[in-house]
Order: structure tokens, then C-alpha cells, then sequence
């Protein structure tokens, strides 16, 4: 049995498919509010600016954190319940970077309400699956999976947790898969910008200001 947790299946399964198709929803969605809404700070002022370069932090943080995740989790997901690196702080850090990585795409449209809305959206997208794959992990480890529970946070990270193996076992082309989806959200960058060119030039209209 594989480990819960995006990423961690050999094939895909039903909840992957529907996070899969409820992710595709929710960036469609995103992309709409960067076509028919704008941040109520126009472009050049500081909190406008500093919402968007907040943005690209947390998009590289996702992505840091994301490939942190595919070094413990990549060549072990078949066999072991992974409880070390960032897994001994919380129990789906791959999904808690993901909330990040989309709280920066949110943040690409220069207002709060963008990058919490954003943040939140894949919260909900990523619960359901979550708890659908914990049901899985009980039947397949029982109760080394509920001491594990028990212990490490399912979202929220407790430093205090942390273990560490002397060696990992790695597979570059998990790690170079994981960072290359990650990277994915770095075209929030140019979208966010495009669309804003396009409103600025009269093309695009601006129905709502967002705070």
C-alpha cells in the first residue's frame, strides 16, 4: 500500500482525479478573477507591490518546499509510512506547500483578498482528499498510522517533531518531476501582468475592485 498524500501513488486513483479536476476548476477560476477584477491599488503603489512580491515568495517557497517533500517521499512511497524530514512536522506538507504556492498565485493580483481566497479554495480542494486517504493509510498500517497520527499535525507543522535519517534514498526523476510541477505556478507571474496590460489598454474590462 502507498503512502497518503499527493504524489505518492503509483497509479492514479479516484481521489486524485477529483483533486486533479477540482485543482484545473479552481485556477480557472483564479484566471477569471484576473480578467474581470482588480486590485483596488493600482499598480506601482506599495501595498499593491508588496502584496505581489509577498506572492513570489510564497510561489518559491512552494516550490522549494514541494521538492524538499519529493526527496523523502521519492523511492520509499511503496514501502514505508514516510514519518521523517517534513513529514515528521505534519502529515501532508506537499499539500500545505500547495496552499502556499496558491495563496502567491492569488497574491499576482496585488490584493489581500485574492491571495486568501486562492489559499482557501485549495484548502477545500485538498480536506476531502486528505481525509479520504487517511481512511486508506489506517486499513493498510493500522496503528503504527495512528501513533503517527496522534503525534505529527495533519496541516498545521510542529518543528518540535522533527526527525531525520542519516541517508536518503533518492529518485532524481520524482525530485525533477516534482519541481518542474511546481513550477507551474510561476506563470501566475506573466498571466497576473498580461491581464493587467489588457485592462490597462481598454480591452479587458474591470467589473470589481477587490480590497
Amino acid at each position: 500500500m502507498v503512502q497518503s498524500e499527493e504524489g505518492r501513488r503509483t497509479s492514479p486513483s479516484p481521489s486524485q482525479l477529483l483533486r486533479k479536476t477540482l485543482i484545473a476548476v479552481g485556477v480557472a477560476a483564479v484566471f477569471a478573477i484576473y480578467i474581470v477584477g482588480r486590485s483596488r491599488w493600482p499598480e506601482g503603489y506599495a501595498v499593491h507591490e508588496t502584496i505581489e512580491w509577498s506572492g513570489i515568495a510564497m510561489i518559491a517557497v512552494c516550490i522549494a518546499g514541494r521538492t524538499w517533500c519529493s526527496l523523502y517521499i521519492g523511492g520509499r512511497k511503496d514501502r514505508d509510512l514516510v514519518r521523517v524530514g517534513p513529514y515528521s512536522l505534519c502529515r501532508n506538507p506537499l499539500y500545505v506547500f500547495s496552499i502556499v504556492g496558491a495563496m502567491g498565485v492569488g497574491a499576482q493580483h496585488g490584493c489581500f483578498t485574492a491571495a486568501v481566497s486562492a489559499g482557501l479554495a485549495a484548502a477545500l480542494v485538498f480536506f476531502p482528499v486528505v481525509l479520504s486517504e487517511e481512511r486508506s493509510l489506517r486499513a493498510a498500517f493500522g496503528r503504527e498510522y495512528s501513533d503517527y497520527a496522534q503525534k505529527v499535525p495533519r496541516f498545521v507543522m510542529d518543528f518540535g517533531n522533527w526527525q531525520d535519517l542519516p541517508t536518503v534514498q533518492i529518485r532524481p526523476a520524482k525530485v525533477l518531476m516534482t519541481f518542474a510541477d511546481g513550477c507551474a505556478f510561476l506563470i501566475a507571474i506573466p498571466a497576473a501582468q498580461l491581464a493587467e496590460h489588457l485592462q490597462n489598454s481598454g480591452m479587458l474590462p474591470v467589473l470589481v475592485r477587490l480590497p
